[in-house]
């Protein structure tokens, strides 16, 4: 090969490469959600934005690329002393995202450390405004308060705080034995307390059943002594009725022929078998004075039956008729 096709060829290449570097160096190609800081000249000259982009070679550099994604990074575990003077060990995790390029790259030189101390410190200071045990039922708070200072002050650095979280809250063991001694203890007063509740019910429920089971019982008692009293008025208007029939029937015979003769004869008999009777039953005896008169008796009997069935007549007649008539002797005894 001659050395002007040599050296035509070397002049090609290093045109080539020329202007290899020359797009490398002038075309930047910026991802989505992301954001690049370019210098000219070693000051800021302007953010690109996802895309391509032309940069004057060798005067345009781009200095700094930031991501616009939200971020996680972890806060590093640190002793934290509450308000009551008891030392616990908390760690957490802070989620951030850049929002302005040029102030990330600018207006602090790590933002991650910056972020990460300043949410240790904001930590330590709310902790310390709080006992023990609001640590655990507060945590919400907790995390409230150090995300407000940090993005307070992450503002000028061009980044958002999005949101911070807890971890572990780790208390020393001495204070974990004490809580665990209080937390049964509790669980025991509320099992006790249960108990207690559950056999208060119970009394009242037994008790609540007795009473019920004697109303119940009085109720019946009651309504049985009712249906005794109605079934004995029955019972006595039922025998009543019938007397009042059989003297109606009896009155009717002994009005008719033959009728005072039977009457007399079932008198005499009722009589004597009564007699009898009470001679059995009794060691005393009471005798009447005119013993052997049973037939006066037996007629002042039939006498009162008469009178009885008789129909009523005038009241000057019956008082006439009482003045005239003697009165009569039953085995001794006067009956008017």
């Amino acid at each position: 090969m001659d050395p002007a096709t040599m050296t035509s060829l070397i002049t090609a290449l290093a045109f080539v490469l020329v202007l290899v570097v020359i797009i490398v160096k002038t075309a930047v190609i910026v991802p989505q959600r992301s954001e690049y800081v370019v210098e000219r000249l070693g000051k800021y000259s302007k953010s690109l934005q996802a895309g391509l982009h032309i940069l004057i070679p060798f005067i345009d550099k781009v200095s700094y690329r930031r991501s616009l994604k939200e971020e996680v990074m972890d806060v590093p575990a640190q002793s934290c002393i509450t308000r009551d003077n008891v030392s616990v060990t908390i760690d957490g995790v802070l989620y951030i995202r850049v929002i302005d390029a040029m102030k990330s790259a600018y207006g602090i030189d790590n933002y991650y450390l910056a972020a990460s101390q300043l949410a240790q410190t904001s930590l330590r200071s709310a902790i310390g405004k709080i006992d023990l045990d609001k640590t655990f039922e507060e945590r919400e708070t907790i995390n409230a308060q150090v995300v407000l200072a940090v993005d307070e002050a992450a503002l000028e650095w061009g980044i958002k705080v999005m949101r911070y979280e807890i971890k572990d809250i780790t208390p020393p063991s001495t204070v974990m034995n004490a809580m665990e001694q209080q937390m049964k203890a509790e669980r025991e007063k509320r099992a006790e307390i249960a108990l207690s509740e559950g056999d208060r019910q119970s009394r009242i429920n037994r008790s609540e059943g007795l009473r019920q089971e004697a109303v119940q019982i009085s109720e019946g008692e009651k309504q049985k002594r009712i249906n005794e009293a109605q079934g004995r008025a029955q019972e006595i208007l039922l025998v009543a009725e019938a007397t009042a029939q059989g003297l109606e029937k009896v009155a009717v015979v002994i009005n008719q022929p033959g009728g005072a003769e039977a009457m007399n004869l079932k008198v005499a008999e009722q009589y004597i078998d009564e007699f009898g009777n009470l001679a059995k039953e009794n060691n005393t005896m009471i005798i009447p004075v005119d013993l052997a008169n049973m037939g006066g008796m037996v007629a002042a009997a039939t006498e009162i039956i008469k009178k009885t069935s008789a129909p009523k007549k005038a009241p000057a007649k019956k008082k006439a008729a009482a003045q005239s008539t003697p009165p009569s002797s039953v085995g001794g005894f006067a009956v008017e």
